[in-house]
């Protein structure tokens, strides 16, 4: 008998118990929507978190102020980190392509005419600031370094500023007032969305550093909060940490034992150790799911064990007639495979409409965000091979056992 008559007749032996058949299944469709589900999920969030992290910008590492101990108290050195050191790193670390200063203003009321609104990031920051980032400008220009060294009173914004602030009016060149300083829109920058907690990115409006310090803060210090350099390229940020680094132990004196009085993060590393903990969970969630594609398994050693006690009298008179052994081992392992198989496609896309509809859910939920939905074609295929390799394994000893009955006494059986 050949191949495709075995299946003819293993889909009609089947279909005779459809009730049967179905809830064998059951255990396999279960399974393998829950693989599905989990590894899509799980992809899904390593994508994510490594979009925001390039939403940060280009090969990014962060410098900041390090608390440090003087005379038994613990207290910030306002002024480790200076405008000084963030030109000397954009200049002198062969690894670094551009470096800009930031300095954060507290919650501040913006005033256009008649409205009014509290950012959620208000800026200083340096003209290179654009490039380490990779956020274009839209419409106008960004402040250069005449702006930067008159600490003139300009400023670029976000588009979620133009929307509430301005509606349909053209913000460029238009005066806003921030703590009752007045500043000229020159820019407005392109749309970011939410970051991966939902925040709006494109709630901030953007200033030079020097007009910050000594316009809103009136402070004559150099101290910047925060310094951003962008690398030359994602290979050389180990290098660019290590330059960085370097360089500011040697401006700051900084003795062979002693703390540093600052700290650099490598984002990419980062994102590496968020990729990896991500990565870890789904194959831990994957394979708690995978153990229903055992009990599946057993339900179909069990309904084949059934069936072959069901049919033994049709098996006698199957061998009678001139079947072999291996025919009935093949029936029984390609009904097996069958039930297997189909309970994997049908559990394939159960897991997309269940990811789907995940993606969806979190997307309503969290205002802004952008969860990706993501599925992963190699895990499709795999997930479908398991579900034949279930189907032979746990078919084989039903089937094994069938070609193995005497015709004689399978003939006599009631």
């Amino acid at each position: 008998m050949g191949f495709w008559l075995t299946v003819h007749v293993a889909l009609r032996a089947l279909a005779k118990n459809k009730m049967r058949a179905g809830l064998t299944v059951l255990g396999v469709v279960i399974g393998i929507a829950a693989v599905t589900t989990m590894v899509s999920v799980g992809q899904s969030a390593s994508r994510l978190v490594q979009g925001e992290f390039t939403s940060l910008g280009t090969n990014v590492l962060v410098v900041f102020p390090e608390a440090t101990r003087r005379r038994g108290a613990l207290r910030n050195l306002a002024i480790t980190l200076t405008a000084r050191d963030c030109a000397a790193i954009a200049d002198e670390a062969d690894s670094v392509i551009a470096a800009t200063p930031i300095v954060g203003v507290g919650g501040a009321q913006v005033i256009y005419g008649h409205t009014n609104l509290s950012p959620r990031q208000l800026e200083g920051v340096g003209e290179d600031y654009l490039k380490v980032r990779n956020w274009p400008v839209r419409h106008g220009g960004f402040f250069s370094s005449r702006e930067i060294d008159s600490a003139a009173k300009v400023c670029v914004i976000g588009h979620t500023i133009v929307v509430k602030l301005f509606q349909t009016t053209n913000p460029i060149g238009a005066k806003i007032r921030i703590r009752n300083t007045p500043f000229e829109v020159i820019g407005i920058l392109e749309t970011k969305g939410a970051n991966i907690v939902g925040e709006d990115q494109d709630d901030v409006i953007l200033m030079p550093y020097t007009t910050v310090r000594k316009r809103l803060q009136g402070s004559d210090f150099n101290n910047i909060d925060v310094i951003l350099a962008s690398a030359s390229s994602s290979a050389t940020m180990a290098d660019a940490e290590q330059e960085i680094t370097q360089l500011l132990a040697e401006r700051h004196r900084i003795r062979p034992g002693d703390a540093p009085d600052f700290a650099v993060q490598n984002m990419a590393e980062i994102a590496d150790r968020l990729a990896v903990i991500t990565g870890t969970m789904t194959l831990m969630l994957s394979a708690i799911a995978a153990i229903s594609l055992l009990v599946g398994g057993v339900g179909i050693m069990n309904t084949m064990l059934v069936s072959v006690t069901e049919r033994t009298r049709e098996i006698g008179i199957r061998m009678a007639v001139g079947a072999r052994s291996k025919n009935i081992l093949r029936q029984f392992l390609v009904e097996s495979v069958v039930l297997s198989c189909v309970g994997g496609a049908i559990g394939l896309g159960l897991g997309v409409a269940a990811s789907a509809g995940i993606t969806a859910l979190i997307n309503s939920l969290s205002s802004g965000s952008d969860w990706p939905m993501v599925i992963s074609i190699p895990a499709a295929f795999i997930a479908m091979a398991f579900a034949a390799v279930v189907g032979i394994f746990f078919g084989f000893y039903p089937a094994l056992k069938a070609s193995r009955l005497d015709p004689i006494e399978a003939l006599r059986y009631e």
